[in-house]
């Protein structure tokens, strides 16, 4: 059974940082790009950064230079250390795994929330 199961979600005042972290299960986690994407309230789900299977990393224009994607294949596990984050950070961040733009799988969620 595939399973992308996302952590370290959590409040947190305007400047300050968080690491989400996603593990998968259930597929060959080393060959798919990974990927953050997040969904603010009554706005639609926007990318937010990528990794490829070899680490070569993207970043949406909106989080380049705060956030950094990184991996462990040995874990499974990808991980988002958000720094600086602002109110306009406040999102759900979900975990994506896609090989060859066929084959997909997304996690439940977690919550992100920046205020004072």
């Amino acid at each position: 059974q595939v399973q992308l199961v996302e952590s370290g979600g959590g409040l947190v005042q305007p400047g300050g940082s968080l690491r989400l972290s996603c593990v998968g299960s259930g597929f060959t986690f080393s060959r798919y790009i990974m990927k953050w994407y997040r969904q603010a309230p009554n706005k639609e789900r926007e990318w937010v950064a990528s990794i490829l299977s070899g680490g070569g990393t993207d970043y949406a224009t909106s989080v380049k230079g705060r956030f950094t994607i990184s991996r462990d294949d040995a874990k499974n596990e990808v991980y988002l250390q958000m720094d600086s984050l602002q109110p306009q950070d406040t999102a759900v961040y979900y975990c994506n795994a896609i090989y060859a733009q066929i084959y997909t799988f997304w996690g439940q969620g977690t919550q992100v929330t920046v205020s004072s």
